[in-house]
């Protein structure tokens, strides 16, 4: 009787370990899964903030530019609602990138920044010294961000 008492219980205990086995694997299993989805969500989000980001930068170089050289008033006009659309889109991945990595969040509103800021330039030197520090801005951005999905 208890030979008998002994195997059913090392009997269920075995079986009890084993479901626990299973339950932290899948666990894990679940946790490396969802951090696969939000590296790649974030990639993807970073991907889009950052050509949105260059699609304004150009939007607004043509605005200014036009500007600057006293370009016809229709020109300029339609220019600059070019590069409300532009900047309209950097809205959506900058808020993605934001909450799928806080950190990047600082260096993300400043590269958005620099784009944004590409306006009322004296002349065209100015202007490219802001079209540099928007580029040297965006290329902080990338930089952060491969470090951070490299961890």
């Amino acid at each position: 009787m208890g030979d008998t008492i002994v195997a059913v219980a090392g009997t269920l205990l075995g079986g009890l370990l084993t479901a626990l086995l299973q339950s932290r694997q899948s666990r894990a299993a679940r946790r490396d899964d969802r951090a696969e989805r939000r590296a790649a969500d974030l990639r993807a989000a970073l991907g889009s903030l950052v050509a949105a980001i260059g699609d304004h930068r150009r939007a607004m170089w043509h605005r200014e530019q036009l500007r600057l050289a006293g370009a016809a008033e229709h020109d300029h006009d339609t220019a600059r609602a070019a590069s409300h659309v532009t900047r309209s889109a950097v809205t959506a991945p900058l808020v993605a990138v934001s909450i799928l990595e806080p950190d990047l969040e600082p260096v993300a509103r400043r590269a958005v920044r620099g784009a944004f800021d590409m306006r009322g330039a004296a002349d065209l030197d100015a202007l490219a010294a802001m079209r540099e520090h928007a580029i040297t801005a965006t290329d902080d951005l990338v930089a952060a961000a491969g470090r951070i999905l490299r961890e």
